[in-house]
């Protein structure tokens, strides 16, 4: 793990993110010598548990359009 001072990561820092992004390893910044922050190589994150679709989705079958406004007689009373 490299170690860089704030001084030199300003003035570094596009070859410091290049170092990151080639060699693929973190470059730890700090201040008066103590760790205060870290570059690390970007890593996409996705799903932990990949979604399966429930075994019933495929058996449902709408016959009619859920998008369309009720009719009076479909429409309950007290949402008249």
């Amino acid at each position: 793990m490299v170690t860089v001072n704030m001084h030199e990561a300003k003035t570094k820092l596009s070859s410091l993110v290049a170092d990151v992004e080639k060699n693929n390893e973190t470059i730890v910044l700090c201040r008066n010598g103590k760790p205060v922050a870290e570059i690390v190589p970007y890593k996409k994150k996705g799903l932990r548990f990949p979604l399966k679709p429930h075994p019933v989705l495929g058996k449902i079958k709408i016959n009619y359009d859920p998008t369309e406004p009720l009719t009076e007689e479909e429409c309950p009373e007290e949402f008249r």
